[in-house]
């Protein structure tokens, strides 16, 4: 009914087109601006995290594997939005105060590290034992044979499961519009809010984040497909 009544009204219609063209540039600098750099930002200090967290998990130091399992329970044990409201409105009030887009960053970091660290642990666990002894036979330390041969494999192993975190993060920015962070989605509710298109900005928005994570995926097949060759059949 509702696209019904939309093509029967031709100047209804152009109105629509016209607000699509001219809403496009403001959603697409949204991306480029915030969106993509908060991407980028928080899966990089993110992985630095996961890595960390997960040598610590698989450590022989207690207190490590403490500290790692308790990061990693709060983490996935509370809504990714709580921890933004929790940093971004929760902070000022013990007098901490951070802008928008840094609140963002931690949040999601903080968020990627735990998760990520699991694929990575999952990844190193499943390297054969055989590839430990086999570098302590040639005379190579822990922290040696973890460098040169399990890391190694462990990268091959936990890229596509990494891949799919990092689109999963760029829908997920959409969440640091509730914490005034002018991304994409949030330059799409500013402009709904002055036509009341809430239904076209909606859709067009989710029509670009699609488009983002559709490339991504392209990128991400390549990457596999070249990292198959290394893998003995």
């Amino acid at each position: 009914m509702y696209l019904n009544n939309i093509f029967a009204d031709p100047e209804r219609l152009e109105r629509l087109a016209n607000i699509a063209q001219s809403s496009l540039l403001p959603l697409v600098k949204g991306a480029l601006y915030y969106s993509l750099p908060l991407t980028l930002i928080s899966f990089a200090i993110g992985m630095i995290l996961a890595v960390l967290t997960a040598l610590a998990r698989i450590s022989t130091i207690k207190p490590f594997q403490i500290i790692a399992r308790i990061y990693v329970s709060i983490i996935r044990g509370t809504p990714l939005l709580v921890q933004l409201f929790i940093i971004f409105y929760g902070l000022p009030s013990v007098g901490v105060t951070i802008s928008p887009f840094i609140s963002a960053v931690i949040g999601f970091s903080l968020n990627v590290g735990a998760y990520a660290s699991e694929i990575i642990r999952a990844a190193i666990l499943s390297t054969p034992k055989g590839q430990w002894e086999a570098g302590y036979s040639i005379g190579m330390s822990y922290s040696q044979t973890l460098k040169r041969i399990i890391l190694p494999q462990a990268t091959r192993v936990s890229i596509p499961p990494l891949s799919n975190t990092f689109i999963s993060l760029v829908k997920d920015t959409s969440l640091a519009s509730l914490i005034l962070v002018t991304e994409m989605f949030r330059k799409a509710q500013e402009i709904a809010s002055t036509n009341y298109e809430f239904l076209l900005m909606y859709s067009e928005a989710a029509l670009l984040y699609w488009i983002i994570c559709l490339a991504l995926s392209v990128i991400q097949q390549r990457i596999e497909g070249k990292l198959d060759r290394y893998v003995a059949r």
